[in-house]
């Protein structure tokens, strides 16, 4: 048996378990296995194996992971991390899988707020992966990452700890804003909130289905409940001249800038992501 063979092997359970990735997902899972990186592979690939313990436990630990990418086990929740802005995040079962397309609201952040002194909130946080990365790579001082799941803020605590460092970003549990304490104001707002309507959920990919946690995808009936919430609660724990920077639907763009701007907000607009998709919208208070 070689590598190439193993590899192969992945490749077709993957395909036929419906796997749209399943080439690229049963190397991922096959270089993980036995330790290698692309480089090496490619060097070794059609050597045969050598008949010893440590490759007998790589082929099982490697045929495992593709028994559990065959049920559709993200494969980040197999590998258990997930990077993102340069950094590795653990991820789990309790929180929604970080992506590229969040990537946009964090650059966004980081291009508009160049002054690292202002207090940042992170609405419905999950992994962490938004706080966090805006105190790694923009040094904000002050950031408050908040969910309403207490294993969610467990993972983003861990998180925080293993890339910042003990104490780094504050974190609180609640619903939206009932997680934070009379007095407290920010001048960032960011929040990736659930915004699929409840009723689409259902025909979604069976990795995010059933396996990414309902309370971080469920929107409700239109998929804008938590944008309401926060359009209409935000004014009362922000500074002034405050900003807000919110994850949306590629549809929605239309309707969460509506909600700002009859919320007060201005300078509202759209940014939109790497495929060209609506991904970000922004607003901001005069006073």
């Amino acid at each position: 048996m070689t590598l190439h063979q193993l590899l192969n092997e992945g490749v077709v359970l993957l395909g036929r378990a419906g796997d749209p990735e399943a080439s690229q997902d049963a190397r991922r899972l096959l270089l993980e296995a036995f330790g290698l990186d692309t480089v090496h592979f490619l060097m070794r690939r059609m050597e045969v194996l050598e008949d010893t313990e440590a490759v007998k436990r790589a082929s099982e630990d490697y045929r495992r992971m593709i028994g559990k990418r065959c049920r559709r086990i993200p494969i980040q929740h197999i590998l258990g991390t997930q990077d993102f802005m340069g950094l590795t995040f653990q991820v789990n079962r309790h929180v929604l899988i970080p992506r590229q397309d969040t990537e946009t609201l964090v650059e966004l952040i980081l291009e508009e707020q160049k002054d690292r002194t202002k207090r940042v909130l992170d609405l419905c946080t999950g992994s962490g992966c938004i706080a966090v990365s805006l105190a790694a790579l923009g040094g904000y001082e002050d950031v408050t990452a908040a969910d309403l799941s207490e294993e969610a803020l467990k993972t983003a605590g861990a998180n925080a700890a293993r890339i910042l460092g003990e104490g780094r970003i504050r974190l609180r549990q609640g619903d939206l804003f009932e997680a934070l304490e009379p007095g407290d104001a920010y001048d960032i707002l960011a929040s990736n909130p659930p915004y699929i309507p409840t009723e689409v959920i259902k025909g979604l990919e069976p990795e995010v289905r059933d396996h990414e946690p309902l309370l971080a995808l469920d929107g409700a009936g239109d998929g804008l409940e938590f944008y309401r919430r926060i359009a209409s609660q935000a004014r009362l724990w922000l500074r002034p001249k405050a900003a807000v920077y919110l994850e949306i639907g590629h549809d929605q763009a239309g309707a969460v800038c509506a909600l700002l701007r009859e919320a007060g907000f201005g300078g509202v607009r759209v940014i939109k992501d790497l495929p060209g998709k609506d991904r970000v919208v922004r607003g901001e208070l005069s006073d």
